[in-house]
């Protein structure tokens, strides 16, 4: 950021001009975001950018590129704002909306003409961001960093899957369930939540025992834990499948999708691998942002048929019309299924995070929800630390880092 002060707004502009096609640019537009920046920094409360490694050989970009994607970042600020609320119009709020409520949610009131039409527009502003500067700005930042694709990385990768294109799930499912072992992209198979067990032996509860979700207990040692770091330091658990850490979120996502030959995917990965000229070993890189690049292309729509998204939308519309009670099938399903008994559960993707399941556990008794745990797959020790783990500069291991990338 402060290398973009030094940036020449001319050669900024052509820079954009021949990288990408959004919607701001010339030189009058750097010469007013580089002035912001300059106050933004002369104020000495840089916020979530103090403490960063400014000056690092590790930066190679120039200062044109910077002052590019500062602008860039901030008009990204500006649109994250106004695609949340695409949760918002049927949920309410964001995040955490409604659809993670066991048994699903009931929201035909919600699918109004003019909810939908907001909606739709949302989307295609969105749409048009990621397809004419985020992807683009991806493509021009990575030649410069090249060699950090031999750097890190994970070894297993889970996804529960989503967008379902049907009723029929997983196998419907445009972005497919699976998991990864050992970096065998070609072995990708189906995720069975059984496999899924939560750890507590590095954790502040009570016991030893590697727990299936609906067998979990959450029993905090009793007394003042004193947060000995010794053996335990943490209060969350540890989920693992087969017994192995999984990096999760759109890395994971993309990978499993790539290994199923999803062509939609399969193209733009190979496409984007092609125009790096990286090999296929870059897939498995410290950090996953060419991965949301390629996730948030597919998600709004340059990998997916725009049109068919905007028909499943419409679909909801005349449901509504004809006053047909729209409920999340997704939410608690199999409660009475072949789980067993009263219990069930919920495996889907959060927006950005990854995998979660959401397991009622003893769940439905007399119609009410017994006990309910949702299992987010991160956790120390796994995706987060792992990809710093081969650092080549161990200053970047320092804890502020890992804390950044862990909560990215």
């Amino acid at each position: 950021m402060v290398n973009a002060l030094s940036a020449d707004p001319k050669k900024t502009a052509t820079l954009a001009d021949n990288v990408s096609n959004g919607p701001n640019g010339g030189v009058a537009y750097f010469k007013e975001v580089q002035q912001r920046l300059k106050t933004f920094v002369d104020s000495g409360q840089l916020g979530p950018f103090a403490n960063a490694y400014w000056g690092h050989p590790a930066y190679k970009l120039p200062p044109e590129a910077n002052l590019m994607a500062a602008a860039h970042y901030i008009e990204a600020l500006r649109l994250q704002a106004k695609t949340a609320r695409m949760h918002a119009v049927f949920g309410a709020k964001n995040p955490h909306l409604q659809s993670l409520a066991v048994g699903g949610v009931t929201c035909v009131a919600d699918l109004t003409p003019d909810r939908i039409a907001e909606f739709l527009y949302l989307w295609k502003e969105t749409q048009d961001f990621v397809k004419n500067v985020y992807v683009p700005d991806i493509l021009a930042v990575a030649p410069f960093y090249k060699d950090w694709g031999a750097i890190g990385g994970t070894t297993n990768f889970l996804a529960w899957g989503d967008l379902p294109e049907t009723a029929k799930e997983p196998e419907s499912l445009f972005l497919p369930r699976g998991v990864i072992m050992n970096r065998d992209i070609k072995g990708v198979k189906m995720a069975n939540p059984e496999q899924v067990t939560e750890h507590v032996t590095r954790s502040w509860y009570k016991g030893t025992d590697a727990r299936h979700p609906y067998n979990g207990e959450t029993n905090p040692i009793e007394g003042d834990p004193k947060y000995d770091t010794t053996d335990k330091y943490s209060w969350i658990k540890a989920p693992r499948y087969d017994e192995e850490p999984c990096e999760v979120g759109p890395l994971a996502r993309v990978l499993v999708a790539y290994g199923y030959g999803k062509k939609e995917i399969a193209d733009l990965v190979n496409s984007t691998l092609q125009k790096l000229d990286l090999p296929a070993t870059a897939l498995f890189r410290s950090g996953d942002r060419g991965h949301r690049g390629c996730h948030g292309a597919l998600d709004h729509g340059a990998g997916r048929q725009p049109e068919k998204r905007k028909q499943q939308d419409l679909h909801l519309l005349d449901h509504a019309q004809d006053g047909q009670g729209m409920r999340s099938q997704r939410c608690g399903q199999g409660l009475s299924g072949p789980l067993g008994g009263d219990r069930g559960r919920q495996d889907q993707e959060l927006p950005v995070r990854g995998p979660l399941n959401l397991e009622p556990g003893a769940a439905l008794r007399e119609g009410k929800t017994g006990s309910c745990r949702g299992i987010a797959h991160r956790d120390p020790g796994g995706g987060s630390e792992k990809p710093l783990g081969d650092h080549p500069d161990r200053a970047f291991l320092r804890p502020m880092h890992c804390l950044r990338r862990a909560c990215h």
